[in-house]
């Protein structure tokens, strides 16, 4: 890297599933816009295609009018050459396919558990783990041997068990794990303002204490302009439990996968006396799915949605259809932000800058009710050439069961995968809260199916 005057060039950033059509893309269009950072992105994937073609796209995003910022696309044929003397490693790969995502959506509904997105706890999140566990391990000790003082962000879900097996596997390692769940949960307090006090505010004016794990994270505190907005959000709460807050939705919201009615967050708040701070598909997963996600017509009634794997296969093909737009020059990357903040987070980095946000890191005691090591969701301070946790303070004690379970789930997934223990595996399967209403013969006939599924990506040693 080159330091000048309030600008770093030459940097290298090796990037991990570079084929991506949705992260890669709002990394390379906020990179493209941050005229104090510079240097050339390394984009590796076992898709080779999908990442020359990605890069082919950077290539004429540099071309595009506006562009404030100079930066290099290359294709790394392997891991190695990817990651060689890298200064930033971004993970951001989809463990599989889409027919092993099918089988971890959709092959629990045999048995009617239902999930709303089966990506990071429930049957869906444990098994995805299984697979990507062997994956993060060789990406670890990659790291390790090409680019060991690297800082590595990672966005891949299961987010907590992907960022413990980086550890586990590298200890020493420089890793952190990102995700924009929170933002969300800011921007609802935004309009929250709006709709009851008509104050204007940004997302990054919500000043909150963040606790918890990924996806199942909680505001202890929240303010603006040094007012305490607990009280408020009671009342918003209260105001909206029955019929949802959709203000800004449109009259077809419920067909958007992603798009909810805060109704989960307004219930768990009543129960809890804390702020839920993810998506309601996220928030369910988490409980008994008695409460939330019993079946789809339960779901509907509390305003989300079941994202399906045929969904998301109809949404890569409209995403590789824009891919060409982009390519032909019929369409141009829309160079506005993202509101993501991996850019940003590598210019506090390097020193250009200093803030202060929401990532996922092994407890060193900023959460203390919780166990040591274990990977948890607090703020922490980003500036030159260090990342520390906030001291964020207990997980509620009405909230710790819940949260405390799933660390356990967490920690023994990771343990099952890397030593093979197909009995931790088997006990840790059945544990999930979704699954309480199964009997134990059904818990242990769904994993046999889903790992048959699976059995591709997993290490011959599971003998399945």
């Amino acid at each position: 890297m080159i330091y000048g005057k309030d600008k770093v060039s030459d940097i290298q950033i090796a990037y991990i599933g570079g084929g991506s059509r949705g992260w890669a893309w709002g990394l390379m269009a906020d990179l493209a816009m941050d005229e104090q950072i510079s240097g050339t992105l390394r984009l590796y994937d076992i898709d080779q295609t999908a990442a020359r073609r990605n890069c082919q796209l950077g290539e004429r995003l540099q071309q595009q009018p506006g562009v404030r910022s100079d930066w290099q696309y290359k294709v790394s044929d392997t891991l190695a050459e990817a990651l060689t003397g890298a200064d930033f490693v971004i993970i951001s790969i989809l463990p599989g396919t889409f027919a092993e995502m099918h089988s971890d959506v959709h092959t629990p509904e045999k048995y009617g558990v239902w999930q709303s997105v089966g990506d990071t706890v429930g049957p869906g999140g444990f098994v995805r783990a299984l697979r990507t566990i062997p994956m993060f391990v060789e990406f670890a000790e990659g790291i390790k041997k090409y680019c060991p003082e690297a800082w590595v962000i990672n966005y891949t879900n299961p987010m907590s068990v992907c960022v413990r097996t980086l550890y586990k596997v590298f200890p020493r390692i420089k890793a952190f794990g990102c995700c924009h769940e929170v933002f969300g949960t800011q921007k609802l307090l935004v309009s929250m303002l709006e709709d009851q006090e008509h104050l204007t505010a940004r997302r990054q004016d919500i000043k909150v204490n963040v606790v918890g794990i990924n996806h199942f994270t909680w505001f202890t505190e929240a303010a603006y302009q040094g007012q305490d907005l607990i009280p408020l959000y009671a009342r918003f709460a209260d105001q909206y439990y029955e019929s949802g807050y959709t203000r800004g939705l449109d009259n077809n919201w419920m067909n958007n996968q992603f798009a909810c009615s805060h109704r989960v967050k307004f219930d768990l708040f009543r129960r809890y006396r804390a702020i839920a701070a993810a998506g309601d598909r996220h928030l369910a997963e988490f409980c008994s799915g008695r409460v939330y996600l019993d079946n789809p017509g339960q779901v509907r009634q509390w305003g989300f949605s079941l994202t399906s794997v045929d969904w998301r296969e109809q949404d890569l093909k409209e995403r590789l259809a824009r891919q060409q737009r982009l390519l032909d020059g019929r369409e141009q990357m829309d160079l506005g932000g993202t509101g993501e903040e991996g850019h940003l987070q590598m210019k506090a980095i390097l020193g250009l800058s200093e803030m202060v946000t929401n990532i996922n890191l092994p407890n060193q005691g900023q959460i203390p009710n919780l166990p040591l090591g274990a990977v948890v969701e607090t703020n922490a301070v980003l500036r030159s050439r260090a990342v520390r946790p906030v001291f964020s303070g207990n997980v509620p004690e009405a909230i710790l069961p819940l949260v405390s379970r799933q660390v356990c789930n967490q920690e023994n997934t990771v343990t099952a995968a890397l030593t093979l223990d197909r009995k931790l595996a088997e006990s840790t399967f059945a544990n999930d809260p979704l699954l309480d209403r199964l009997t134990q013969a059904e818990r242990r006939s769904l994993l046999a199916e889903m790992l048959q599924h699976t059995k591709a990506y997993l290490p011959a040693a599971w003998a399945l």
